[in-house]
């Protein structure tokens, strides 16, 4: 059959955030001219959900405008930097269906930052300081500004050609690690921290991974990012309002050294509760093991909430749901996935799943009988497509589904009751049940068909979904472990636990199915991956080529097989899972309804 188009949802609006509020009165603001923007992430860690406001701001408001955005490594600190972070960052911009105009580096720069600072001590706008960290601190003012009067350095007032010879001398090894910074000269009287004689250089005995062992002085955040700005002609240089005192200092440097300046515009950030976002935090949790990976599913970095199926438009459209402003948003966790529940109920196909099987031996059907039926892969989209799957005399349904007693308010399988099976002709009746260790272990039932060959029989009130058992020429079932995941931690705010985060680790933040089983359906939604098809998953179709099943869920990406278990939850396939062997590792992406307990 036509594989159906997998066309990816489309919110109200998609464009909205462009359109209205913040950001149309930031473009109003400079309206002439080429939109030229950036993303600037310091290349110390992985990328998390606050992060993809950034880049969906970055990179949709240069593409709104038809203009172009880069993606800019601000690779200035080499003590914190490893390449695996530059690799990361560059997959989760394009995953999230963007590609920068350049990609750039904060190092690409260094000479001509380097020639600037000499320029600006010659100005006599920069001072080579050999303060200690406590003395820079009292000069502002001691903590936080408020616990003294401040004053100046006593080397600012040195002579420009004395900071000159002690800036080269720093460059040339006279210098360890925190002797010396050259620092700004700014105005210690303005209110303002961000003009307290910034650090504009500082030594650093690393290499770096680019430049390698030619700087052991490296500019600062606060000297290099305007001046980069500067250099790649940034229209519009869009940062979060932790930025907003920056902002002064930013449009000084640029005046100070006489280069283009840009215009800086700050919006409120992203922030998720009941989970932990920082790197060290996140580091914690990996290197103690509470959690696989960086990329464990119950995080919120980028590469988690990939690894746990969520789609890269799901997140997109989360983002223009909200909506921007400079006030700081702070949302829950079931808020994202209620948007994220949204996107896949109109994206991706549906399959009958069974978490906790158990058999139903239907003792009126022969051994061998098997009947086809047709099952719709969505019951509101055609386009969707149809496929087929073995109803046979031994079928699975899940243990929930039964119970030994029946009761007044239970209208699932019970002995001496009957229950539709999904899209099967006639319903069936249990009639009675095996144990082991007062386990159940297997069900007997009778299939309810006609004597007569008629069609008329008694409607179920409720009907269920089932699995057919031992059918190998139909590869049924086909076998999987399910991770079913729950929130990491037990509050909206771990980090007031007493005792550290650490402490609110929820102990059932995962709980696995091991012998879970699918429908044959899923060999063809592996076939027709990604679901949907969108963004950095769309242009994967080429590299899948003619693979088929496992191995072309491999190489579009294991994630991207997406579908909705049927009234369990919305589901994917993990990297664990293996084409060469037929392992099937599900991960849940979202359950079906916003669970009671949260």
């Amino acid at each position: 059959m036509e594989r159906a188009p997998n066309a990816p949802v489309a919110p109200v609006d998609p464009q909205s955030m462009f359109k209205e509020g913040f950001l149309k009165s930031v473009f109003n603001e400079k309206p002439s001219g080429k939109v030229v923007t950036r993303f600037p992430p310091e290349p110390n860690g992985y990328l998390h959900i606050g992060h993809s406001k950034a880049i969906a701001i970055n990179f949709g408001f240069a593409r709104y405008h038809d203009g172009v955005c880069y993606l800019r490594f601000d690779d200035t600190n080499p003590e914190a930097e490893e390449e695996i972070y530059f690799t990361a960052i560059e997959n989760m911009v394009q995953w999230l269906g963007f590609t920068p105009y350049k990609i750039t580096y904060s190092s690409d720069h260094f000479d001509k930052l380097y020639e600037l600072a000499e320029a600006l001590i010659q100005k006599d706008g920069a001072y080579v300081c050999s303060c200690t960290d406590t003395e820079i601190k009292d000069q502002r003012g001691g903590e936080r500004g408020t616990a003294g009067p401040r004053y100046a350095c006593p080397h600012r007032d040195r002579p420009t050609s004395e900071s000159l010879t002690e800036f080269r001398a720093m460059r040339d090894g006279k210098y360890k690690p925190r002797e010396a910074f050259l620092r700004m000269k700014q105005d210690i009287t303005d209110g303002n921290p961000q003009m307290w004689d910034l650090a504009a250089y500082r030594i650093l005995e690393k290499k770096h991974h680019r430049t390698g062992d030619k700087w052991r002085i490296y500019p600062t955040y606060d000297f290099t990012h305007c001046l980069c700005d500067s250099f790649e002609d940034i229209s519009h240089s869009l940062c979060t309002t932790e930025f907003t005192l920056s902002r002064v200092s930013y449009e000084w440097l640029c005046d100070a050294v006489e280069v283009y300046k840009p215009m800086q515009r700050e919006y409120g950030r992203l922030n998720l509760t009941g989970t932990v976002l920082s790197k060290r935090k996140l580091l914690q949790l990996v290197t103690a093991k509470h959690v696989r990976s960086w990329d464990d599913p119950r995080l919120y970095t980028l590469i988690a909430l990939r690894r746990r199926g969520v789609p890269p438009g799901a997140i997109l459209a989360f983002v223009n749901e909200l909506g921007v402003s400079t006030a700081l948003t702070n949302i829950q966790i079931v808020r994202f996935e209620q948007s994220v529940r949204r996107y896949l109920e109109q994206t991706v196909p549906r399959l009958m799943l069974i978490l906790d099987p158990v058999p139903v031996i239907i003792d009126n059907l022969p051994p061998d009988y098997i009947e086809d039926i047709e099952l719709p892969f969505s019951p509101k989209d055609p386009s969707f497509g149809t496929h087929t799957v073995p109803f046979t005399q031994t079928i699975y349904i899940d243990r929930s589904d039964f119970r030994p007693v029946d009761s007044k308010d239970f209208f699932r399988l019970a002995p001496g009751k009957s229950v539709g099976l999904l899209k099967v002709p006639f319903p069936i009746t249990a009639t009675s049940f095996e144990t082991a260790d007062d386990i159940i272990t297997a069900i007997h039932a009778t299939y309810d068909k006609p004597a007569d060959g008629s069609a008329a029989f008694k409607k179920p009130k409720t009907y269920i979904q089932w699995v057919a058992s031992s059918s190998p020429e139909r590869n049924s079932p086909i076998r999987a472990e399910a991770r079913i995941f729950n929130p990491l931690f037990r509050s909206e705010n771990p980090e007031s636990a007493e005792g550290g985060f650490l402490n609110d680790i929820n102990p059932r933040s995962e709980e696995v199915f091991p012998h879970a089983m699918i429908e044959v359906g899923l060999e063809e939604v592996r076939r027709r991956a990604p679901w949907p098809e969108e963004g950095g998953e769309k242009k994967r179709e080429q590299e899948v080529g003619e693979k088929r099943g496992e191995e072309a869920a491999a190489a579009a990406g294991w994630e991207t097989v997406r579908f909705q278990g049927l009234r369990v939850g919305y589901f994917c396939l993990d990297k664990d899972s293996e084409a060469a062997n037929g392992k099937v590792v599900l991960n849940r992406i979202v359950s079906l309804k916003e669970d009671a307990g949260k």
